[in-house]
């Protein structure tokens, strides 16, 4: 009997020994292909969190807006019907308005100020995001953004004007195309080839890589390099899903966001010459380099007092003051 009750206890032991050692496994989406540098640092960063926990976490990737549009995707997070996603700082900006500093035109004096500026007073503002039911890991990058039409080169601000723009369902950009004589037009990524195609829309914005992978190149006649605003791209994962992890199993996740972040915008300033080159090689798309910046940057600062009559210029100075 006794040995009976000893097996039996032992049975039980082993079979709670066997749940607690049974792999999480977490769903991230995004909406870039594969071969984007985020949808590589996507793919870098499951590989890491997989070989450093033993196989006790798994996180597969979707990517290709497989599990919904950005905004889909972090409303998702706050649900719990997500558990990871990439997003951009202008997309998170509709659910941690503060956050919508970064996307304020010309805002960073070079790709260096933004990271110092991200890794420092951008992840102390995506803290505001936990109350919404996400916490964000580290940022990433998505890349300096530039303009493509199907009209003319985009030389000067007084080029944009008429022209129908898609932007990403945010003020800052709806507002910035607004300044500059354009006509804006909120559209999801997924929709955004077939809208150019048809020339439902004039022509978007974007990071090289983007213009590159999802061949929106093939469908417009000009790139100007107008090098507007630097796309950041937040990993984050949803409270619920970090709960499922024990504190080491987060600790892991955590430093394998980190450690990604550093590989991927290196991978970014490695693959955006081969981008420029495809798109130029294609000799469907012109590639305009002569755009007045200056120009640009003044046309749209009033952009940046939207933001401050909202939420002040703390946030602007700060990003301003990072060295």
């Amino acid at each position: 009997m006794f040995r009976t009750i000893m097996s039996a206890a032992a049975i039980l032991l082993f079979g709670a020994s066997l749940a607690l050692a049974a792999p999480v496994t977490l769903k991230l989406g995004h909406i870039a292909e594969p071969e984007n540098p985020y949808g590589q640092g996507a793919d870098h960063f499951a590989k890491l969190v997989k070989e450093r926990t033993n196989g006790e976490v798994e996180i597969k990737v979707y990517p290709s807006s497989q599990l919904g549009n950005q905004r889909d995707l972090v409303e998702g997070l706050t649900f719990g019907t997500v558990d990871m996603t990439l997003t951009g700082t202008a997309v998170l900006g509709n659910f941690v308005p503060e956050v919508a500093v970064f996307d304020l035109p010309f805002i960073f004096r070079d790709v260096q100020h933004a990271y110092k500026a991200l890794d420092t007073v951008g992840m102390d503002l995506c803290k505001k995001g936990e109350a919404r039911g996400m916490i964000t890991l580290a940022i990433w990058e998505n890349g300096v953004r530039h303009m493509t039409n199907n009209v003319r080169p985009i030389k000067t601000p007084e080029d944009m004007k008429g022209l129908k723009f898609r932007v990403m369902e945010q003020p800052v950009y709806i507002e910035m195309m607004k300044a500059l004589g354009a006509s804006p037009t909120p559209m999801a990524m997924s929709e955004l080839y077939t809208a150019l195609q048809k020339g439902v829309i004039d022509g978007q914005e974007n990071p090289l890589a983007h213009i590159a992978t999802k061949h929106f190149y093939e469908v417009q006649k000009y790139l100007s390099l107008t090098g507007h605003t630097y796309a950041s791209e937040p990993v984050l994962i949803s409270t619920i899903a970090w709960k499922k992890l024990s504190p080491e199993q987060q600790r892991i996740v955590r430093k394998a966001a980190e450690d990604t972040r550093d590989w991927q915008r290196q991978l970014c300033r490695d693959l955006e010459g081969k981008f420029l080159k495809t798109i130029q090689d294609s000799g469907k798309c012109r590639v305009n380099e002569d755009v007045d910046k200056e120009a640009f940057a003044k046309a749209t600062r009033g952009v940046w007092d939207i933001y401050t009559k909202r939420f002040g210029d703390d946030n602007i100075k700060a990003v301003l003051a990072v060295k």
